[in-house]
Protein backbone atom coordinates (compact mmCIF):
# COMPACT_ATOMS: atom_id res chain seq x y z
CA UNK A 1 0.00 0.00 0.00
CA UNK A 2 1.21 3.05 -0.59
CA UNK A 3 1.07 6.55 0.86
CA UNK A 4 -1.34 7.88 -1.01
CA UNK A 5 -3.65 4.93 -0.15
CA UNK A 6 -3.57 5.80 3.17
CA UNK A 7 -5.67 8.56 5.14
CA UNK A 8 -4.32 12.15 6.05
CA UNK A 9 -0.85 10.98 4.26
CA UNK A 10 -0.05 13.76 1.70
CA UNK A 11 -3.62 14.47 1.49
CA UNK A 12 -4.22 18.25 1.16
CA UNK A 13 -6.22 19.53 4.08
CA UNK A 14 -9.27 19.83 1.86
CA UNK A 15 -9.31 15.77 1.24
CA UNK A 16 -8.44 15.58 5.14
CA UNK A 17 -11.82 17.04 5.89
CA UNK A 18 -14.22 15.17 3.20
CA UNK A 19 -12.94 12.22 5.20
CA UNK A 20 -12.46 12.97 8.65
CA UNK A 21 -15.61 15.36 8.69
CA UNK A 22 -17.92 15.46 5.89
CA UNK A 23 -17.98 11.20 4.83
CA UNK A 24 -19.46 10.23 7.85
CA UNK A 25 -22.64 12.29 7.45
CA UNK A 26 -22.78 12.04 3.70
CA UNK A 27 -23.22 8.07 4.38
CA UNK A 28 -25.91 9.11 7.05
CA UNK A 29 -27.63 11.02 4.28
CA UNK A 30 -26.99 8.47 1.43
CA UNK A 31 -30.56 7.70 1.07
CA UNK A 32 -30.84 12.21 0.21
CA UNK A 33 -27.37 12.36 -1.12
CA UNK A 34 -27.55 9.47 -3.86
CA UNK A 35 -31.55 7.96 -3.79
CA UNK A 36 -33.10 11.94 -3.51
CA UNK A 37 -30.82 13.19 -5.97
CA UNK A 38 -30.88 10.54 -9.27
CA UNK A 39 -33.37 12.65 -11.03
CA UNK A 40 -30.43 15.36 -12.52
CA UNK A 41 -28.45 11.87 -13.57
CA UNK A 42 -31.02 9.80 -14.99
CA UNK A 43 -32.66 12.56 -17.09
CA UNK A 44 -29.44 12.46 -19.38
CA UNK A 45 -28.06 8.64 -19.14
CA UNK A 46 -30.05 7.38 -21.95
CA UNK A 47 -27.97 10.06 -23.86
CA UNK A 48 -24.94 10.33 -22.98
CA UNK A 49 -21.69 9.18 -25.64
CA UNK A 50 -20.60 5.94 -24.08
CA UNK A 51 -21.20 2.50 -25.65
CA UNK A 52 -20.12 -0.77 -25.70
CA UNK A 53 -16.52 -1.62 -24.80
CA UNK A 54 -15.90 2.03 -23.87
CA UNK A 55 -13.48 3.10 -21.46
CA UNK A 56 -15.21 5.21 -18.74
CA UNK A 57 -13.74 7.78 -15.82
CA UNK A 58 -16.09 8.21 -13.35
CA UNK A 59 -14.61 11.51 -11.06
CA UNK A 60 -16.34 12.02 -7.44
CA UNK A 61 -17.68 8.19 -7.88
CA UNK A 62 -18.97 8.19 -4.16
CA UNK A 63 -20.79 5.33 -3.49
CA UNK A 64 -20.35 4.23 -6.81
CA UNK A 65 -24.50 4.16 -7.90
CA UNK A 66 -22.91 6.07 -11.45
CA UNK A 67 -20.29 4.18 -12.33
CA UNK A 68 -22.54 1.05 -11.44
CA UNK A 69 -24.90 2.54 -14.31
CA UNK A 70 -22.00 3.48 -16.26
CA UNK A 71 -20.88 -0.29 -16.04
CA UNK A 72 -23.83 -1.60 -17.47
CA UNK A 73 -23.87 0.65 -20.68
CA UNK A 74 -19.90 -0.17 -21.63
CA UNK A 75 -20.60 -3.86 -20.80
CA UNK A 76 -18.02 -6.78 -20.32
CA UNK A 77 -15.74 -5.47 -22.95
CA UNK A 78 -15.66 -1.93 -21.55
CA UNK A 79 -14.09 -0.51 -18.26
CA UNK A 80 -15.55 1.60 -15.57
CA UNK A 81 -13.03 3.43 -13.32
CA UNK A 82 -14.01 4.94 -10.44
CA UNK A 83 -12.41 7.93 -8.96
CA UNK A 84 -12.66 9.56 -5.09
CA UNK A 85 -10.70 11.05 -2.42
CA UNK A 86 -13.03 9.53 0.33
CA UNK A 87 -12.36 6.28 1.77
CA UNK A 88 -15.31 5.64 3.25
CA UNK A 89 -17.23 6.27 0.11
CA UNK A 90 -14.63 3.92 -2.06
CA UNK A 91 -15.45 0.89 0.74
CA UNK A 92 -18.98 1.20 -0.05
CA UNK A 93 -18.60 1.43 -3.82
CA UNK A 94 -16.27 -1.72 -3.89
CA UNK A 95 -18.54 -3.67 -1.34
CA UNK A 96 -21.51 -2.84 -3.77
CA UNK A 97 -20.12 -3.84 -6.95
CA UNK A 98 -18.67 -7.16 -5.19
CA UNK A 99 -22.03 -7.95 -3.91
CA UNK A 100 -23.48 -7.61 -7.36
CA UNK A 101 -20.58 -9.32 -8.76
CA UNK A 102 -19.85 -6.77 -11.56
CA UNK A 103 -16.34 -7.27 -12.98
CA UNK A 104 -15.84 -4.50 -15.12
CA UNK A 105 -15.23 -1.96 -12.38
CA UNK A 106 -12.52 -0.63 -10.23
CA UNK A 107 -12.39 1.97 -8.10
CA UNK A 108 -9.32 4.04 -6.63
CA UNK A 109 -8.82 6.56 -4.42
CA UNK A 110 -7.30 9.80 -6.14
CA UNK A 111 -7.70 13.81 -6.33
CA UNK A 112 -8.68 14.92 -9.83
CA UNK A 113 -7.00 18.43 -8.96
CA UNK A 114 -3.76 17.03 -8.41
CA UNK A 115 -3.70 14.28 -11.19
CA UNK A 116 -5.90 11.72 -13.39
CA UNK A 117 -4.67 9.03 -15.73
CA UNK A 118 -3.52 10.77 -18.81
CA UNK A 119 -5.02 10.01 -22.40
CA UNK A 120 -6.94 6.53 -21.36
CA UNK A 121 -10.55 7.01 -21.87
CA UNK A 122 -13.44 7.60 -24.18
CA UNK A 123 -15.62 9.52 -21.89
CA UNK A 124 -15.24 11.36 -18.21
CA UNK A 125 -18.18 11.84 -15.90
CA UNK A 126 -18.55 13.45 -12.79
CA UNK A 127 -22.00 14.39 -10.93
CA UNK A 128 -22.02 17.27 -8.73
CA UNK A 129 -18.27 16.88 -7.82
CA UNK A 130 -16.49 19.74 -9.94
CA UNK A 131 -18.21 22.92 -8.10
CA UNK A 132 -16.25 21.91 -5.23
CA UNK A 133 -12.79 22.04 -6.74
CA UNK A 134 -10.41 24.27 -5.47
CA UNK A 135 -9.04 24.76 -8.25
CA UNK A 136 -11.20 24.32 -11.10
CA UNK A 137 -8.88 24.97 -14.10
CA UNK A 138 -6.46 22.01 -12.89
CA UNK A 139 -9.19 19.95 -12.04
CA UNK A 140 -11.12 19.99 -15.26
CA UNK A 141 -7.85 20.36 -17.37
CA UNK A 142 -7.04 16.63 -15.68
CA UNK A 143 -10.09 15.52 -16.62
CA UNK A 144 -10.12 16.47 -20.15
CA UNK A 145 -6.11 15.22 -20.68
CA UNK A 146 -7.68 11.56 -19.30
CA UNK A 147 -9.71 11.64 -22.06
CA UNK A 148 -8.56 9.79 -25.62
CA UNK A 149 -8.53 12.51 -28.40
CA UNK A 150 -12.06 13.76 -29.64
CA UNK A 151 -13.39 12.09 -26.00
CA UNK A 152 -15.87 14.04 -24.23
CA UNK A 153 -16.34 15.02 -20.96
CA UNK A 154 -19.96 15.48 -19.31
CA UNK A 155 -20.64 17.16 -15.27
CA UNK A 156 -23.28 17.58 -13.41
CA UNK A 157 -23.34 21.02 -11.29
CA UNK A 158 -26.11 23.39 -9.50
CA UNK A 159 -27.35 26.33 -11.07
CA UNK A 160 -28.11 29.49 -9.00
CA UNK A 161 -29.14 29.57 -5.64
CA UNK A 162 -32.64 30.71 -6.56
CA UNK A 163 -33.80 27.88 -8.87
CA UNK A 164 -32.20 25.66 -5.67
CA UNK A 165 -34.58 26.25 -3.08
CA UNK A 166 -33.64 22.85 -1.67
CA UNK A 167 -30.50 24.20 -0.22
CA UNK A 168 -30.60 27.66 -0.37
CA UNK A 169 -33.93 28.46 1.71
CA UNK A 170 -32.42 26.33 5.22
CA UNK A 171 -29.21 28.33 5.18
CA UNK A 172 -31.50 31.82 4.82
CA UNK A 173 -33.49 30.34 8.01
CA UNK A 174 -30.39 29.55 9.98
CA UNK A 175 -28.59 32.99 8.84
CA UNK A 176 -31.78 34.19 11.03
CA UNK A 177 -30.45 32.99 14.37
CA UNK A 178 -26.32 32.39 13.58
CA UNK A 179 -23.33 34.35 11.92
CA UNK A 180 -22.16 33.86 8.61
CA UNK A 181 -19.10 31.15 8.99
CA UNK A 182 -15.33 33.32 8.95
CA UNK A 183 -13.08 33.36 6.47
CA UNK A 184 -11.23 30.60 8.30
CA UNK A 185 -14.12 28.51 8.45
CA UNK A 186 -13.87 24.34 7.31
CA UNK A 187 -15.78 24.29 4.33
CA UNK A 188 -16.41 21.63 1.54
CA UNK A 189 -14.80 23.82 -1.32
CA UNK A 190 -16.09 27.03 -3.23
CA UNK A 191 -19.52 25.31 -2.86
CA UNK A 192 -22.52 24.26 -4.34
CA UNK A 193 -23.07 27.05 -6.62
CA UNK A 194 -19.35 27.75 -7.85
CA UNK A 195 -20.46 26.49 -11.39
CA UNK A 196 -23.60 28.29 -11.40
CA UNK A 197 -22.90 30.85 -13.57
CA UNK A 198 -22.97 29.37 -17.57
CA UNK A 199 -20.41 32.34 -18.82
CA UNK A 200 -17.86 31.86 -15.80
CA UNK A 201 -18.12 28.29 -16.53
CA UNK A 202 -17.21 28.30 -19.98
CA UNK A 203 -14.34 30.20 -19.18
CA UNK A 204 -12.99 27.66 -17.21
CA UNK A 205 -13.69 25.38 -19.68
CA UNK A 206 -11.95 26.63 -22.80
CA UNK A 207 -9.31 27.67 -20.30
CA UNK A 208 -8.78 23.89 -19.40
CA UNK A 209 -8.80 23.26 -23.16
CA UNK A 210 -12.32 22.01 -24.09
CA UNK A 211 -14.00 22.07 -27.25
CA UNK A 212 -17.16 22.14 -28.59
CA UNK A 213 -18.61 23.24 -24.95
CA UNK A 214 -22.34 22.74 -24.30
CA UNK A 215 -24.78 23.49 -21.42
CA UNK A 216 -28.37 21.54 -21.05
CA UNK A 217 -30.64 22.88 -18.01
CA UNK A 218 -32.33 20.35 -16.06
CA UNK A 219 -34.98 20.48 -13.13
CA UNK A 220 -36.85 18.64 -11.45
CA UNK A 221 -37.77 17.92 -7.53
CA UNK A 222 -35.75 16.35 -4.86
CA UNK A 223 -36.39 14.30 -2.24
CA UNK A 224 -35.15 16.30 0.93
CA UNK A 225 -36.21 13.76 3.55
CA UNK A 226 -38.47 10.84 4.75
CA UNK A 227 -40.04 13.53 6.66
CA UNK A 228 -39.99 17.10 8.32
CA UNK A 229 -37.52 15.21 11.28
CA UNK A 230 -35.32 13.38 8.71
CA UNK A 231 -35.20 16.82 6.09
CA UNK A 232 -34.30 19.18 9.36
CA UNK A 233 -31.12 16.75 10.21
CA UNK A 234 -29.93 16.72 6.75
CA UNK A 235 -29.76 20.58 6.35
CA UNK A 236 -28.12 20.81 9.53
CA UNK A 237 -25.85 18.27 9.11
CA UNK A 238 -24.63 18.73 5.06
CA UNK A 239 -24.55 21.80 3.07
CA UNK A 240 -24.63 25.54 3.41
CA UNK A 241 -27.22 25.67 5.99
CA UNK A 242 -24.93 23.11 7.87
CA UNK A 243 -21.84 24.96 6.90
CA UNK A 244 -23.30 27.55 8.92
CA UNK A 245 -24.57 25.61 11.73
CA UNK A 246 -21.22 23.47 12.33
CA UNK A 247 -18.79 26.79 11.98
CA UNK A 248 -21.63 28.40 14.89
CA UNK A 249 -20.51 25.67 17.44
CA UNK A 250 -21.77 26.19 21.25
CA UNK A 251 -24.33 28.87 19.93
CA UNK A 252 -25.45 27.00 17.47
CA UNK A 253 -26.63 23.93 19.96
CA UNK A 254 -27.68 26.99 22.13
CA UNK A 255 -30.21 27.71 19.67
CA UNK A 256 -31.09 24.39 17.81
CA UNK A 257 -34.44 24.45 19.36
CA UNK A 258 -35.09 27.55 17.89
CA UNK A 259 -33.94 26.76 14.75
CA UNK A 260 -35.20 23.22 14.54
CA UNK A 261 -38.55 25.03 14.95
CA UNK A 262 -38.44 27.64 12.00
CA UNK A 263 -36.78 24.82 9.50
CA UNK A 264 -40.08 22.48 10.42
CA UNK A 265 -42.65 25.64 9.73
CA UNK A 266 -40.64 26.12 5.90
CA UNK A 267 -40.58 22.80 5.43
CA UNK A 268 -44.17 21.94 6.30
CA UNK A 269 -44.72 24.35 3.50
CA UNK A 270 -43.34 21.43 0.66
CA UNK A 271 -44.02 19.18 -1.33
CA UNK A 272 -44.80 15.72 0.06
CA UNK A 273 -44.18 12.34 -2.32
CA UNK A 274 -44.43 8.65 -1.39
CA UNK A 275 -40.96 8.83 -0.47
CA UNK A 276 -40.70 11.51 1.44
CA UNK A 277 -40.67 15.65 1.14
CA UNK A 278 -39.36 17.31 -2.12
CA UNK A 279 -38.17 20.69 -3.19
CA UNK A 280 -37.69 22.20 -6.55
CA UNK A 281 -33.97 21.94 -7.96
CA UNK A 282 -32.22 23.13 -11.17
CA UNK A 283 -28.98 22.12 -12.62
CA UNK A 284 -26.37 22.25 -15.44
CA UNK A 285 -25.04 19.15 -17.66
CA UNK A 286 -22.18 20.90 -19.19
CA UNK A 287 -20.22 19.00 -21.95
CA UNK A 288 -17.05 19.48 -23.82
CA UNK A 289 -14.12 17.37 -26.09
CA UNK A 290 -10.99 16.78 -25.99
CA UNK A 291 -9.82 17.86 -29.43
CA UNK A 292 -7.19 15.91 -31.83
Amino acid sequence: MSNADIVGVNDTDFVKFWNEVLAPKFIKFKHVLVDGLTQHSEEIFPNLPVSEGDKVLDVGCGFGDTAIKLAARVGATGEVVGIDCCDAFLDYAKDEVKSLGISNIRFQRGDAEIALPAERFDFVFARFGTMFFANPVAGLRNMRKALKPEGRMVHIVWRARADNPWLSMAKDVVLDFLPQPGEEAQTCGPGPFSMSDESTVRTMMKAAGYENIEFRRVDANVLVGKDVEDAIAFQLAIGPAGEVFREAGEEAEEKRPAIEAALAAAINKQKTAADGIVMESSSWVISGTNPL
